[in-house]
């Protein structure tokens, strides 16, 4: 294997660790260029990375080292992903994003479990950065409009786009080894 594509396949498999949006970008000029290919306003985009600061600084404050839970915010709709202790911890997160400002809809998918091991999680980022992998030539759709977060083998896709993106892109998720189940969570524009 050359230098080149052992560097690629490090590339990829750090982007799936980061749950975000794909191309990883770095700061300054490169947000720019994210930001641009991305169809939510510019103000948006930077309200989404505050919802997810705030939230996850409010319920990591609060609960600690008893919970796994992740933060993803698209177009002020916010997905909760990860595991809590009991359903009264969930419902206190899921009242804790409701109070924050601009927040429109949550997507509470917090299971009720033990938080989940670190393979558990390393599996997870390998999905995400196989499914981010596959986008990249699909034709179909831009990899851009789409943000993918995996967790317990469940990938969640979020996005604006029209019916026949959403599905494209679920079709392709689909297919990625790991992949246990695909649910959409899109704002459509027809």
């Amino acid at each position: 294997m050359t230098v080149r594509v052992a560097s690629w396949l490090l590339l990829v498999l750090v982007a799936g660790s980061l749950q975000g949006c794909f191309p990883i970008v770095s700061p300054g000029n490169g947000a720019g260029v994210m930001m641009a290919q991305d169809r939510r306003e510019k103000d948006v985009y930077l309200e989404d990375q505050k919802i997810v600061a705030e939230a996850t600084d409010l319920i990591y404050g609060q609960f600690k080292t008893l919970i796994h839970v992740n933060v993803t915010s698209f177009n002020h709709n916010v997905l909760i992903s990860g595991e809590v202790p009991d359903e009264a911890t969930s419902t206190m997160i899921n009242n804790i994003l409701n109070g924050i400002k601009n927040v429109r809809e949550v997507n509470n998918e917090l299971a009720i479990s033990a938080t989940s091991s670190l393979a558990s999680r390393s599996n997870d980022s390998l999905i995400t950065s196989n499914v981010k992998l596959r986008y990249v030539n699909n034709g179909r759709f831009n990899p851009d409009h789409i943000k993918v977060v995996t967790e317990n083998g469940t990938v969640y896709l979020l996005g604006i786009a029209n019916h026949s993106e959403a599905d494209a892109a679920a079709d392709v998720t689909s297919t990625a080894r790991g992949v246990q189940r695909v649910v959409k969570i899109f704002e459509y524009l027809d």
